[in-house]
């Protein structure tokens, strides 16, 4: 059988490389990227994935060079063109302008990779260093700018894009990914994948037998596959799932979920209702004891102890329930964005962490080393998911729910603590006026954290505020000097426009802000607000954002819109056109109404991932 080999370099999107491959019809296998190249000479071509690390000498991938030597077509993404054009004797430099996000470059659509294609293009960069002259024997076929974004030799059928074909924001990539397989390596032959339903079915029946499993339910559509696929697999007796509610659910988020299982058919339905028990948590940890919940500000410790404290209350559970630990499952919806993003070792040696999943802690791991857990979706991302949902005949109301982290509100909620902010710069702010100078916009660049992605690394930088004339504003503008301020500003990496305000006189302050019961209930009321006026847009994703920053007021509100279908990256919901201002209109409106003793700034999220995350924390 005709086969591709992938070479992983550590990048957050090697899983959808392999993905996309698979889509075309063609039969490919991830190694690292150190691997042998003999162990390849199976494989009728290679790719080599993006990665965070860059080529100098102290953090540069060691390979083995000769994979070059093999005769086979070659195309390098990101690092690995990098790599590629720093063997063939290329110049490989860092910019002083980084690349995160979509950007546009010209190609010459004469070489055979680009056939078919528009001179111009819009594609995914993220990336610092880029390639500053061509390696010996490459011509230049994509530029962006002035910067090299494209290099190609038509007769070694070798090929390296600075950018991500890959992933849905480069608006053409799977066309270009197949005239790298069908017109480049001239593969012939078309993979049929098997029935993902009955392969999962089957992998249940000969991991599980006749033990009990629990599975742990959120109510998301995640879940309630994995929950489908235990039912068609095993006897409903054995299977007892567990829905905790942490305090930090939506809106009547619980009772939904309770509802839908026993919809689905599950006999052994368990709600936990652990608020207390997760806001008091005190957890020991490799670097000592956090917590509690309600005292911790950095997102990562805030994900650990709910992740720790969740397995906790499901181990109790098993106590309760008489089970076996040693012999019972745990079954979750983990998909493999969620192992890819939390750095697991099992999926990329090389891949940074970006965020701790509540489903991906140490705990799990080492449930995971014993086989004792279940992960019907983890070679799934969440548009398979979804289709998968559909034809186990699930209810388009779980088939198509949109996605609600583990920690739920707890991550939406920005806790601060105003001793360890550091001072911005007056280069930065300097900076962030030559950008908007000329437009309408007025910028201010706050201490307040969120975490993103650059480079295929964690960023955990600063918030960007941007003032206009309220709801009246140019949108492409507006998105432009977005990904102009994190491209050129490296200590941002998310930016807001405020809807509400049109100029402000005064000092934004930043305020101390910790998990408790009136900010939460806050957050999920607007939230509330937020998710049910712009349930109807279309978007993937809509959620709101509790942030410490105001004038004479303690609290912000940022909405959150994402457009995606693998949710590795994806876009804001073009206001005017995916969301309609009249919306927008009833959203602040109706906040303003009934919380404008408490809010300051009703926001709007205009940065793409990356740089950003979907979620800020």
């Amino acid at each position: 059988m005709e086969k591709l080999a992938i070479l992983d370099c550590g990048g957050q999107y090697t899983k959808v490389i392999d993905r996309r491959v698979r889509e075309l019809g063609v039969k490919s296998d991830i190694f690292p990227i150190s691997v042998k190249s003999e162990d390849l000479k199976e494989y009728k071509s290679i790719i080599l994935s993006g990665g965070p690390n860059n080529i100098g000498e102290a953090q540069r991938l060691n390979f083995d060079k000769s994979i070059f030597k093999l005769g086979v077509p070659v195309l390098g993404i990101c690092y690995g063109m990098q790599l590629m054009s720093d063997y063939f004797n290329g110049v490989v430099d860092s910019n002083t302008k980084k690349e995160y996000g979509q950007c546009e470059v010209v190609i010459n659509n004469k070489v055979p990779i680009f056939a078919g294609l528009e001179e111009n293009q819009k594609v995914l960069m993220s990336h610092g260093d880029t390639v500053k002259t061509a390696p010996t024997g490459f011509e230049i076929i994509a530029k962006s700018g002035n910067e090299i974004a494209g290099v190609g030799s038509i007769e070694k059928k070798m090929y390296g894009f600075q950018f991500h074909p890959e992933v849905d924001l480069t608006e053409n990539g799977m066309k270009m990914l197949e005239n790298f397989i069908r017109k480049v390596a001239e593969y012939k032959e078309v993979y049929a994948l098997e029935d993902r339903i009955e392969t999962s079915i089957k992998m249940i029946k000969e991991k599980v037998g006749d033990n009990k499993v629990i599975c742990l339910v959120s109510g998301g559509v995640d879940s309630a596959v994995t929950a489908a696929l235990l039912i068609k697999a095993l006897n409903p007796d054995n299977i007892y799932a567990i829905h905790v509610d942490s305090g930090f659910m939506r809106k009547n988020e619980s009772d939904i979920v309770c509802e839908n299982l026993k919809k689905l058919g599950m006999k052994n339905l368990i709600r936990e209702n652990a608020k207390d028990i997760f806001m008091n948590a005190i957890v020991e940890t490799e670097q000592g004891t956090i917590g509690p919940l309600s005292q911790e500000t950095d997102p990562e410790r805030k994900r650990r102890i709910i992740g720790e404290v969740f397995i906790q209350i499901v181990n109790n559970v098993i106590d309760r329930l008489g089970l076996d630990k040693e012999n019972t499952f745990i079954a979750q919806g983990t998909l493999r964005p969620d192992l890819i993003e939390s750095g697991n070792p099992d999926i990329s040696g090389f891949a940074h962490k970006i965020k701790t999943h509540h489903n991906d802690v140490a705990v799990v791991r080492e449930a995971r080393k014993k086989g004792l857990i279940v992960e019907t979706n983890s070679d799934w991302h969440k548009d398979e998911v979804r289709r998968v949902a559909r034809k186990l005949g699930l209810d388009e109301a779980i088939a198509s729910r949109q996605p609600f982290p583990g920690p739920g509100l707890a991550i939406r909620l920005i806790c601060h603590d105003k001793t360890t902010e550091i001072s911005i710069t007056n280069e930065e702010l300097d900076k962030l006026s030559e950008i908007l100078d000329g437009t309408s916009e007025k910028g201010y660049i706050l201490p307040i954290k969120s975490v993103g992605v650059q480079g295929d690394a964690r960023s955990y930088r600063n918030l960007c505020l941007m003032t206009g004339n309220k709801l009246e504003f140019n949108w492409n503008e507006l998105t432009s000097k977005a990904k102009e301020i994190t491209d050129t500003i490296p200590t941002i990496n998310r930016v807001g426009y405020i809807l509400n305000k049109k100029k402000i006189h005064s000092q934004i302050n930043c305020y101390d802000m910790r998990m408790e019961d009136e900010n939460i209930e806050l957050l999920r009321e607007i939230d509330y607000i937020v998710t049910s006026t712009l349930a109807d847009c279309k978007v993937n994703q809509t959620f709101a954002v509790l942030i410490p920053v105001g004038i004479t007021k303690k609290y912000s509100i940022a909405i959150r819109t994402f457009v995606t279908n693998d949710f590795m990256t994806g876009r804001p919901g073009a206001l005017g056109t995916e969301i309609p201002i009249s919306k927008i209109e009833t959203i602040v409106n109706q906040v303003e109404n009934e919380f404008g003793d408490k809010i300051e700034f009703i926001i709007y999220d205009v940065t793409s991932k990356p740089p950003s995350t979907t979620e800020w924390q």
